[in-house]
């Protein structure tokens, strides 16, 4: 189970919104680069940042000179996300030295776009896939997509999609747990592997969702619990590790 500290971006600063509201955030102290070395030297092997400025559709931001600050200052790959509504946008996140790329909007709204992005870095490309109630919401988590989370998901996985990030908005911000059930059964009825996100409160989170990982969930995304400093990223990554070998371990 890989565990991926989050760093999500509003005016070049690190925030946490709650249930993915705009107006409800909260600002953290400390400069997003130094926050990126900070998970770097805890041990992470996988960065997620967001633009929330960009998924709000607010204009030009500062947040994506961040995005290539954090790139050049951390070794770990960077997978980003927000904002991301063209074809072009993309080539110039990856170009900038992005990994993997989280594609939201852009997929509901464009899906040949999609497959043009697929056909042209396969798996670096992974769909976002936020729902309330079962449905997807885009555009920051302020439109109804009219889709339904697992169809949307089972239309990726036909154009060659391998993996997804499944946020249930209502959980996120909230550290009241992973909502396991449903990001289990878009991970069974799609068939493809699945990052998990929203709502991680503690340990004990962690311990059940590496505990369900035979569904297809191999990842999990962290953020307000390490800002909160309910645990470390340390004993967050330990958890998953002790977890693992309790699976593995022969009976």
């Amino acid at each position: 189970m890989l565990i991926i500290p989050a760093i999500d971006l509003r005016n070049g600063q690190c925030v946490r919104l709650t249930q993915g509201r705009k107006l409800d955030v909260k600002v953290y102290d400390g400069d997003p680069v130094e926050i990126a070395l900070k998970f770097e030297a805890e041990g992470a092997r996988f960065l997620h940042v967001v633009d929330l400025d960009g998924a709000f559709d607010e204009g030009e931001t500062t947040n994506r000179g961040v995005v290539r600050q954090i790139i050049g200052a951390v070794r770990t790959p960077v997978e980003f996300g927000g904002g991301l509504r063209s074809v072009h946008d993309v080539k110039g996140m990856i170009e900038s030295g992005v990994e993997r790329v989280v594609i939201g909007t852009l997929a509901v709204e464009s899906p040949e776009s999609l497959v043009q992005l697929v056909e042209l870095y396969g798996s670096r490309v992974a769909v976002g896939i936020d729902a309330r109630d079962g449905e997807v919401v885009t555009r920051g988590w302020e439109k109804r997509g009219r889709i339904s989370a697992l169809e949307l998901a089972r239309r990726v996985a036909r154009v060659g999609v391998e993996r997804i990030i499944y946020t249930d908005v209502g959980r996120d911000g909230m550290l009241q747990g992973i909502n396991i059930e449903q990001t289990c059964f878009i991970a069974r009825e799609s068939g493809l592997k699945v990052t998990a996100s929203g709502g991680v409160s503690s340990l004990e989170d962690i311990r059940r969702v590496a505990e369900a990982s035979a569904c297809g969930i191999d990842s999990l995304i962290v953020g307000k619990a390490l800002y909160e400093r309910r645990f470390s990223l340390k004993e967050a990554l330990e958890k998953s590790r002790i977890q693992e070998s309790a699976i593995q371990k022969p009976e």
